[in-house]
């Protein structure tokens, strides 16, 4: 069983930033791709940044050239760093790795308000 933490959400106003970690032991994203997905009130989750076990990113195009994706050298956490943002942020954040099974973590909250 794999379990991911992601922490790191909060409330923020428009045009700031937080980052958000994801958390794995065993070195897990040394092996497979990992990816933050995002579910806002009355929406389906959706698919925000990915990074793979080579290291390669790629994003969606509603947060492309504002957020970012990394790995520590340890390879035991996956960030997400989001600058620029706006109310449509707004969602609850999940973390997944694609092993041998589909990985999730309990979510974080980001609200950017007013």
């Amino acid at each position: 069983q794999v379990q991911l933490v992601e922490s790191g959400g909060g409330l923020v106003q428009p045009g700031g930033s937080l980052r958000l970690s994801c958390a794995g032991a065993g070195s897990i994203f040394r092996f497979y791709s990992t990816a933050w997905y995002r579910q806002a009130p009355g929406k389906q989750r959706e698919f925000v940044a990915g990074i793979t076990s080579g290291g390669s990113p790629n994003y969606a195009d509603s947060v492309k050239g504002r957020f970012t994706i990394s790995r520590d050298n340890t390879k035991t956490t996956v960030y997400l760093q989001m600058n620029s943002l706006k109310p449509e942020d707004t969602a609850v954040y999940y973390c997944k790795v694609d092993g041998p099974a589909e990985y999730w973590g309990q979510g974080t909250q980001v609200t950017v308000s007013s």
